[in-house]
C-alpha cells in the first residue's frame, strides 16, 4: 500500500464525515427499517403458555352481531373457564371496554364470574394527543403523548379485576413496532401500566417467576421482538366453543388466556413487521408483547450517537484502504465487510439484544467503494491525460490512442522484434555554426529546425524517437504496424530537405545563416519498445536497421536524401534515385553495400 499523504487523509475524513451526517439525517431510513424487519423479526415457536380465544366470525354468528351482545355473554364465558377450579386458566385478559354501566344485572354477573374467577385483567384505554404544558416559571412546552380522556371499566368490574391499557401506537411508516408499557394520566399519582404487561405480571406472580421490566424511550415505548405471526397463537377456538362447553378445561389450564375480537369486522387488527403484508388482530399484538415480557426477551437500541461514531470510523479507514489499493482487492474486502457487518447486526440482536441499524454500515461500504471507483477512474483519466500528453510529443496523436487502448501496462519495459522503417536526420556544420554564433542565435535556429522536423514526422504519422544535439531520429511501423511505413519515412525524408531550404532562406534574411540537413533513410528488422529503467525509460529502437540508417545519415550531403537498396526495393516504381554503387563507404558495413540518393518521390 502506498504511502498515505495528509491531504488523503483529509479527504478521507470530509467523506466519511458527509457520509454519516447524509445516513443519521434518515436519507435510507425507510430501506434500513424494512432490512431490519427482515433481519429480526422472524417467526418462531410460542411458548404454548398463551392462547387466544377469539370473537371470531363462528361466534359472531352462533351469537349474534357483536353490537347486540350485552354482558352476560362474557360472563358466561368466565364461568365455563372457572367450570373446574383445579384446571382455570392463570390469568383471564378480556382485550374489550367495559366501560360505564349497562343491564344491572349483566353489570352484576360480568362481576360476580371476574371475582369467582380471580386473576382476571380488562381493558382501560386513554385518548392520548398534543397538550401545552407551563411551568412554574411560565414557560411552554408540548407534550405529544398527554392523556386527554381516560376511560376505565365500571365500578364492580374494577373492583374484582386488574386493569391495563390497550392503547396502541403505530411507528411513523404505519407499522406497529413498539408497545406503550405505561401511560400516566393527569389525575392518577402513578403511570398505569400495559394490559400485557399487568397480565405477564399476574402469571408470572402465579407461576413464582420473577417479573421484569424493560428499558423504554421517553414516551414509555419498547421494541416487540415478535415470537408469531397472524395466526400463532389462535388455534381456531371461538368464545362461543368456549360457552357452549366444547373446550376442555385440559386446553388452557395454567396458561393465559386471552379473549379478544378475531374478525374482520371488528376493525381491531394491525399492520407488523413480522408479516407486514398481513394485519395482525390487537389481541395477537398482546400475545406476542406477554411472550416477551414473560421471557425476558428484550431489545435495546444503541444509541445513533455511537453507531454514528462507528460508522464515521469504518467509512474513514475503508476509504482510506480502498482509494489506495486496485479496485478487485477493494472489492475483495468490502464484500467481506458487508458480510461481517450483518451478520453482527444479526449476533448482536439475537445474543446479546442490542438493534444496531443494519444498514448502516453496508450502506457506507458500498458507498466508499463507489467513491473509491470514482477517485481510481479520476487519477486514472489524470493520469492517461498526462501519459497521451507526454507521448503526442514524440508520437503523432493517432498513435498515442491505440498505445493506450489497452491500458498502461503497454508502456512497461520490453520489446519487440519487428521490420521498420528508420530516418535520421542531420544538420551540416552545426558544430562549426555554433562555435562562432551566439548560444542564443544557435538555440533560436536548432529550435526553428527541430519544430519543422518534427511537424513532418507527425504529418506522415511517424514516431519521433529523440533529439540528439541538431540530430533526430524517427521510425515508421512500431509501435503499431502501419501501411507503406516506407513510403511514409521517405515522403518525411523529401519534407524535411524542401523545410529544411524553406528555414534556411528564413534565416538568412533574418541572421544571415544558412541551413543545410542530410538524411538517411534505411529498412529492416529492429527491436522496439521501452528500454531503460522502471523510473527512466525511453521508447525506442535498437538494432542495424538503426545503425545503418545512420550511416546514410551521416554520408548524405546537404539537402541530400540517401536511401538504401531496402528502400528503393520497396518503393519500385515510385521513386526516382540515382545509386551510388559502393562508392560510398558506411562505418561497419561490408564492402558492395550499395547506397542510393532519393531524387523524386511521387
Amino acid at each position: 500500500m502506498a504511502k498515505i499523504k495528509k491531504t488523503h487523509i483529509l479527504l478521507c475524513a470530509i467523506g466519511a464525515l458527509l457520509l454519516t451526517a447524509v445516513v443519521m439525517l434518515g436519507t435510507i431510513k425507510r430501506i434500513d427499517t424494512w432490512v431490519s424487519d427482515r433481519l429480526f423479526q422472524r417467526a418462531g415457536l410460542t411458548n404454548g403458555n398463551i392462547l387466544v380465544i377469539g370473537i371470531d366470525d363462528k361466534a359472531l354468528n352462533a351469537i349474534g352481531p357483536y353490537n347486540t351482545w350485552d354482558r352476560h355473554i362474557y360472563a358466561k364465558a368466565l364461568e365455563a373457564l372457572n367450570s373446574d377450579p383445579a384446571k382455570k386458566p392463570a390469568v383471564t385478559a378480556l382485550d374489550m371496554l367495559y366501560t360505564g354501566e349497562s343491564d344491572p344485572e349483566a353489570d352484576r354477573h360480568l362481576a360476580k364470574a371476574a371475582a369467582s374467577l380471580g386473576n382476571v385483567v380488562t381493558a382501560s384505554f386513554a385518548e392520548l394527543g398534543e397538550q401545552v404544558l407551563t411551568d412554574q416559571n411560565g414557560h411552554m412546552s408540548f407534550d405529544n403523548y398527554a392523556v386527554l380522556n381516560y376511560e376505565e371499566p365500571y365500578e364492580d368490574l374494577k373492583n374484582v379485576t386488574t386493569q391495563g391499557h390497550i392503547n396502541a401506537q403505530y411507528d411513523t411508516d404505519g407499522i406497529m413496532r413498539h408497545a406503550l408499557l405505561y401511560i400516566e394520566p393527569g389525575d392518577s399519582s402513578s403511570p398505569v401500566y400495559s394490559f400485557s404487561y399487568e397480565a405477564s405480571k399476574l402469571y408470572m406472580e402465579d407461576k413464582g417467576g420473577l417479573n421484569r421490566l424493560p428499558k423504554t424511550d421517553s414516551y414509555g415505548r419498547f421494541y416487540v421482538p415478535f415470537t408469531a405471526g397472524p395466526g400463532g397463537y389462535y388455534d381456531g377456538v371461538s368464545i362461543s366453543d368456549l360457552i357452549s362447553g366444547e373446550v376442555s378445561p385440559d386446553y388452557y389450564a395454567g396458561k393465559i388466556v386471552l379473549i379478544g375480537p378475531y374478525a374482520v369486522g371488528l376493525q381491531d387488527a394491525y399492520f407488523t413487521p413480522i408479516e407486514p403484508a398481513s394485519q395482525m388482530y390487537g389481541i395477537e399484538f398482546h400475545a406476542n408483547v406477554i411472550e416477551s415480557l414473560i421471557s425476558g426477551n428484550f431489545k435495546n437500541d444503541v444509541p445513533a450517537a455511537l453507531q454514528g461514531i462507528i460508522l464515521f470510523a469504518v467509512t474513514f479507514l475503508l476509504l482510506l484502504f480502498f482509494t489506495a489499493n486496485r479496485p478487485v482487492i477493494s472489492g475483495l474486502t468490502g464484500a467481506g465487510a458487508l458480510i461481517i457487518s450483518l451478520a453482527a447486526a444479526l449476533l448482536m440482536y439475537s445474543h446479546a439484544g442490542l438493534i444496531i441499524h443494519p444498514l448502516w454500515l453496508p450502506f457506507g461500504i458500498i458507498i466508499s467503494y463507489i467513491a473509491s471507483i470514482v477517485v481510481h477512474y479520476v487519477k486514472a483519466a489524470a493520469q492517461r491525460r498526462e501519459i497521451t500528453h507526454t507521448l503526442e510529443r514524440y508520437v503523432a496523436p493517432e498513435i498515442v490512442s491505440e498505445i493506450l487502448k489497452d491500458g498502461t501496462e503497454n508502456l512497461s519495459l520490453g520489446g519487440k522484434l519487428c521490420n521498420i522503417a528508420v530516418l535520421f536526420v542531420d544538420v551540416r556544420g552545426f558544430t562549426t555554426m555554433s562555435e562562432r554564433l551566439d548560444p542564443e542565435k544557435v538555440v533560436f535556429i536548432l529550435n526553428k529546425y527541430l519544430d519543422m522536423a518534427s511537424g513532418c514526422v507527425d504529418t506522415y504519422k511517424g514516431t519521433l524517437d529523440k533529439f540528439v544535439g541538431d540530430a533526430m531520429m524517427a521510425f515508421w511501423g512500431a509501435p503499431l504496424e502501419m501501411e507503406d511505413p516506407v513510403y511514409n519515412a521517405v515522403k518525411t525524408a523529401k519534407a524535411i530537405t524542401d523545410g529544411a531550404a524553406r528555414v534556411s532562406d528564413e534565416l538568412k534574411n533574418e541572421i544571415g545563416e544558412e541551413l543545410k540537413v542530410g538524411v538517411g533513410v534505411h529498412y529492416g528488422q529492429a527491436v522496439v519498445g521501452n528500454m531503460g529503467s522502471e523510473r527512466h525509460m525511453d521508447y525506442t529502437a535498437i538494432g542495424d536497421t538503426v545503425n545503418t540508417a545512420a550511416r546514410l545519415e551521416a554520408n548524405a550531403p546537404g539537402g541530400t536524401v540517401y536511401i538504401s537498396r531496402a528502400v528503393a526495393d520497396e518503393l519500385e516504381g515510385r521513386i526516382k534515385y540515382t545509386s551510388l554503387g559502393d562508392t560510398v563507404k558506411l562505418k561497419g558495413k561490408a564492402e558492395g553495400f550499395e547506397v542510393l540518393r532519393l531524387d523524386e518521390i511521387d
